[in-house]
């Protein structure tokens, strides 16, 4: 299969993930550590529905969504509040707020009552969020999902070998707004260079431009998403995982010339159990835990890291 580009990026086609889609898939993601797909059923509706609500839960005062911040829990649930979150070395805090989403699971389950995950605050001043919301992580579970399935194949493993590590993953849809800013700090950005935590990263295309990703030769690429796209790419864990032929890539989102409205995006963080051990399914090294891996990288954003429970 000869993928085509599209601002720089392969498109590939993933109505049928046979070993020509696969390979594409996997050698654009090493290659480039983005990948456009077509093909994967998602329905454009509901993103756009789901950009509606957004818009209508950032619509909210600060001080009625500041109820939902959950700071004791590294905010991996709720509302995280404008410029609270800053990439690791980042001259200033991000100019964004946003809303984590995770898996809805019962107060009972044993990730739950060890504290190795959370549940969902939901804002009672928005109802229709909590539904279509839902949907939307879904939906995007079941690409990210599909493609994980594949790059087991690429990476020589059999098509499940990924699924027990995010069996009940900690996995998190992020609602971002990032609203027009005039008195931006010096050094601020929509969302400073850094590269994603997780396994893979599946992003619709967001409402404003703004995208861009460090390629090899120390360029930044602006990326856009081609009509109907999804844009994929593999994160830390991924990474390591793959013992770096799939590497996480440097990415960042930045300023408009000028107002332009505000910027609205909604990525899906595909994340493993927080007790699974970030290896390649059958590897006999004990590896690191994904919740101590995680929790690191949080207190490198937010602040000192909770203890590890």
């Amino acid at each position: 299969m000869s993928a085509r580009h599209h601002a720089g990026v392969p498109v590939i086609d993933v109505s049928r993930y046979d070993d020509d889609t696969i390979r594409a898939v996997g050698d654009a993601l090493g290659e480039h550590g983005f990948v456009s797909i077509v093909g994967h059923g998602v329905d454009p509706a509901l993103l756009d529905r789901g950009f509606e609500v957004a818009g209508d839960l950032f619509d909210l005062p600060p001080q009625v969504l500041a109820q939902y911040e959950r700071s004791e829990i590294q905010r991996q649930r709720g509302y995280v509040p404008f410029r609270r979150e800053s990439a690791v070395g980042g001259l200033a805090p991000d100019l964004k707020a946003f809303w984590h989403i995770g898996r809805d699971l019962p107060a009972d389950h044993p990730l739950i009552e060890k504290g190795l995950m959370h549940r969902n605050p939901w804002p009672a001043e928005r109802p229709i969020f909590a539904p279509v919301m839902r949907a939307v992580f879904r939906e995007l579970e079941r690409v990210a999902l599909d493609m994980l399935d594949a790059l087991a194949v690429y990476l020589g493993a059999d098509r499940a070998a990924f699924r027990e590590m995010v069996r009940d993953g900690n996995s998190v849809l992020r609602i971002i707004d990032y609203p027009d800013v005039a008195d931006a700090e010096p050094g601020a950005v929509r969302a400073a260079a850094h590269e994603d935590i997780n396994l893979l990263t599946i992003l619709p295309a967001a409402t404003k431009p703004g995208l861009e990703l460090l390629t090899r030769d120390g360029e930044w690429l602006p990326i856009e998403s081609a009509p109907g796209a999804l844009i994929c790419d593999t994160g830390d864990m991924m990474q390591l995982v793959s013992g770096g032929r799939l590497p996480a890539v440097t990415h960042r989102v930045v300023n408009p010339e000028g107002a332009d409205g505000g910027r609205r995006s909604m990525p899906f963080f595909l994340h493993p159990r927080p007790d699974a051990r970030l290896v390649m399914p059958g590897d006999d090294r004990r590896g690191v835990l994904a919740h101590d891996f995680l929790l690191d990288r949080l207190a490198a954003n937010y602040g000192a890291r909770p203890g590890a429970r």
